[in-house]
């Protein structure tokens, strides 16, 4: 996962292409067309051109097709998809809000496995791919709204009027409208305090209704219970990087918890920090004291991307179960992250089920623990393994409390926190697949684990895109927020990827910061 690493994944990049056509044909309709440029046996890459031949322009688009059981999207670029079982659907990127009469634009996926024809069932805003309407002289679909202003009993919402003749608009949460407005804004009242909802937008006129837009989530404000501890705890690594004092920057920051890395083995299915320093009596035990101390507390993480782990050293779920018991006793925890990753650990069905089937028990003998997975994903959410993991933490009944994706050395490009976004969204979505959960209690069940400043890949992460992400997170009731690492947390602009400082300019503990607002 961590400083100096192998990519988590390879992913095959495209440019969008935006083609403006002399002379728009008047009469055409708007198109969706696909084609596979490559097929290579274990997984395929697939394109959409949408042309909108129509004499108006769209606003927005969003292209949904079904995939044969089995198969899955693993990755995309030039759109932002979500998944709902085996429907894929694909928006346009927040730089191409709209589509002018006589142009086409392009996005592309890569999906697994191989041997593919082509996705059934294809839509482009409500109507089918190839052209034409389901409902002729309705309007077009509205832009995907946005929260403008939250209250105590209100969400505020505001969106991109539609095409063609409208009457009005009606916002929907689920079937239900909950407001018929002539304008492209609304406000939502009689809410609850601290509640969470999703809305779409259709518009409306005599002959019938739009598709429904994009959705939105919000959560009205007025929240009074305090959260619960370890929704924000950055990384703190003993192990290199010249480790800070926690308590200066408890101090500095208010940062209250820590994620304190990594525990493997010390040899077989004994745990020990770094495979070599032990649980009692070292720096780690010296420094979580320290954190106390300060009335705070620590997360310990178990794994990483390299060292000798405990996964595959202990041979069974209850081998693995006492180990995990040994730190907790240890330290009288109240949650432990499991940080699966690599070939060993992620990629191995059969230490993937030893470590859920662990949790399992260890959820059983220490009520109220919190537990924690943590593991890289795609642009587009978790990939095939990623989903794995997930599918069988419910199958197992593993009852995970957090599921956290490390959205960072995953080819994030020049926007991270859309790249961010786009990625918790997949993972929501697989959460409510796997669980049957509604957005509220799959965003509940969520954590984002970044990496400040520039990641291995030379991702850029400045305080400014953290702030954003950190507000998405907190406004959607993320459980967990943490970043790689507090070590790292200090200026050094031009200095490259670095083990004691982030490599862009900033001031010292500012991630931390920011972190401890969640």
């Amino acid at each position: 996962m961590r400083f100096i690493r192998l990519c988590v994944a390879a992913l095959v990049a495209a440019a969008a292409v935006l083609v403006m056509t002399g002379t728009p044909a008047l009469a055409a309709p708007a198109t969706a067309v696909f084609t596979k440029p490559q097929d290579w046996g274990t997984g395929f890459e697939g394109k959409y051109t949408i042309t909108n031949g129509t004499t108006t322009t769209m606003n927005g688009w969003t292209v949904a097709f079904d995939l044969p059981s089995g198969y899955q999207v693993t990755t995309a670029w030039d759109a932002v998809m979500t998944r709902n079982g085996q429907r894929f659907s694909f928006a346009n990127p927040s730089w191409a809000p709209t589509l002018a009469p006589g142009a086409s634009i392009s996005f592309g996926f890569n999906g697994s496995p191989g041997d593919f024809g082509a996705p059934t069932n294809c839509t482009l805003n409500g109507a089918p791919c190839s052209g034409g309407t389901t409902n002729p002289g309705a309007p077009g679909t509205p832009g995907t709204p946005t929260v403008t202003a939250s209250g105590n009993s209100s969400i505020s919402l505001s969106w991109t009027a539609s095409s063609g003749t409208v009457t009005g608009y009606r916002v929907y949460e689920g079937t239900t409208v909950r407001a018929t407005v002539t304008g492209t804004t609304a406000t939502i009242g009689s809410l609850g305090t601290c509640t969470t909802h999703t809305y779409t937008v259709r518009a409306y006129n005599s002959t019938g209704e739009s598709a429904a837009s994009g959705s939105v989530t919000g959560t009205t404000t007025g929240c009074t219970n305090p959260q619960p501890g370890g929704r924000g705890a950055p990384y703190l690594y003993l192990g290199w990087g010249n480790p800070p004092s926690p308590a200066t920057v408890m101090n500095a920051t208010g940062v209250k918890w820590f994620t304190m890395a990594f525990i493997l083995s010390g040899g077989g299915c004994t745990p020990a920090w770094d495979g070599q320093r032990p649980l009692q009596g070292g720096v780690d035990a010296s420094t979580i004291a320290q954190i106390k101390a300060a009335g705070g507390d620590i997360v310990p993480s178990f794994g990483g991307w390299s060292g000798n782990k405990l996964g595959p050293n202990c041979s069974t779920p209850q081998a693995l179960a006492t180990a995990y018991q040994q730190v907790i006793n240890a330290y009288n925890l109240k949650m432990i992250d499991i940080d699966i990753e690599n070939t060993d650990e992620f990629e191995n069905e059969a230490v993937q089920d030893r470590i859920l089937n662990a949790l399992k028990i260890v959820k059983q003998n220490n009520p109220g623990i919190k537990t924690i997975i943590t593991f890289g994903t795609t642009t587009s959410g978790p990939s095939w393994w990623g989903t794995r993991l997930i599918n069988q933490s419910a199958a197992l009944g593993a009852n995970i409390d957090v599921f956290t994706i490390m959205p960072f050395d995953f080819g994030g490009g020049a926007d991270m926190y859309q790249s961010t976004v786009n990625a918790s969204e997949g993972l929501k979505n697989a959460l409510k697949t796997a669980f049957g959960w509604s957005d509220a209690t799959a965003y509940a069940h969520m954590g984002i684990s970044g990496m400040n400043g520039l990641s291995d890949q030379q991702e850029l992460t400045t305080p400014s895109t953290w702030t954003q992400i950190r507000d998405w997170a907190k406004a959607r009731g993320l459980a967990r927020l943490a970043f790689w690492s507090v070590n790292r947390d200090r200026g050094c602009p031009g200095g490259g990827v670095q083990a004691a400082c982030s490599g862009i300019a900033q001031n010292d503990w500012q991630f931390t910061s920011i972190t401890a607002g969640f």
